[in-house]
């Protein structure tokens, strides 16, 4: 709690490692902490993923729950998110995931939420190809209103769609 920045979050994280009981103690700390510390550890745990993407399948089920809370903050949301567009998501979690992003996609969401749903929702469409209509749909139709950051993934993204 005493500093949250960019050399905190490293110090977090290297203190972790590939150390699954400190990991453990992170998404403890995550899960159920009061909200303050509920966000200042989702950055840490981001990066945790990014770099031991092993150490988050034991929980995944109770971190993706916490999308669904409608008071979680927006730092929550994005770097649950961002470790999910780089991790193999096990096909038991699709619906769930699918379910989730689709409604991130939401105008009324930052533009990091909103691009990182989308990420994620193409990587699974390249498992369920069925989603592919409907993602791009939902892509199109923010593109008049869009910013420059969602229109650059939504063409990158739009590209991988075809």
């Amino acid at each position: 709690m005493k500093e949250h920045s960019k050399r905190q979050t490293s110090k977090v994280v290297n203190y972790i490692g590939k150390d699954s009981k400190r990991f453990n103690s992170l998404i403890e700390i995550f899960l159920e902490g009061p909200y303050r510390v509920t966000q200042r550890a989702a950055w840490p745990l981001s990066y945790c993923v990014e770099s031991h993407p092993a150490l988050i399948k034991p929980h995944l089920k109770s971190v993706l729950k916490m999308l669904d809370k409608q008071d979680a903050h927006v730092a929550v949301k994005r770097n649950i998110l961002r470790f999910l567009q780089d991790i193999e998501i096990p096909k038991q979690f699709y619906g769930t995931v699918t379910d989730r992003c689709f409604k991130l996609m939401d105008p009324k969401e930052p533009i990091a939420v909103r691009v990182f749903a989308m990420t994620v929702l193409a990587n699974i469409t390249k498992e369920e190809p069925d989603l592919k209509k409907e993602l791009r749909i939902v892509i199109e139709d923010q593109l008049p209103y869009a910013s420059a950051g969602y229109l650059s993934r939504a063409r990158k993204v739009l590209g991988e769609l075809k």
